[in-house]
């Protein structure tokens, strides 16, 4: 299966805040661009990254096959709150879960999260301006 590529998604961008940190989010809500996530992509912004919009909060995982930039993901739930941050390691099958019911995946530049000391607790500001999944 060929894939398209991300970019031409057109994704929208949603501006987040976390522990006064402004990031600037792609945001994947649909099934093409979920799967597709930052794959084939060589680099990402500093304070760059991609939110992950879920049709429903549930125990998901996210992995990184054909992906070559290194990312930490954190899972949030339905309240913006962040459930476990997991860095993952490029072009690898792993599954990292999310630790408890995520709405959201935010993935970022690996190491992003942990240089500001955002841990599990913290919350995301903005995610009431997202769309829905479908």
């Amino acid at each position: 299966m060929a894939y398209a590529n991300v970019n031409a998604l057109e994704l929208s961008i949603l501006s987040l805040e976390i522990s006064g940190y402004v990031i600037s989010a792609e945001v994947a809500h649909t099934q093409l661009s979920r799967s597709q996530g930052l794959m084939y992509r060589e680099s990402l912004e500093e304070n760059s990254g991609m939110l992950f919009i879920f049709p429903h909060a549930g125990h998901y995982s996210m992995w990184m096959q054909n992906t070559y930039i290194p990312l930490s993901v954190a899972f949030i739930d339905e309240q913006g709150v962040i459930l476990n941050i997991v860095d993952m390691q490029p072009q690898t099958r792993t599954a990292h879960d999310s630790a408890g019911m995520a709405k959201y995946a935010l993935e970022m530049n690996r190491g992003w999260f942990s240089a500001r000391k955002i841990a599990a607790g913290a919350r995301v500001v903005g995610l009431e301006k997202a769309p829905a999944a479908n």
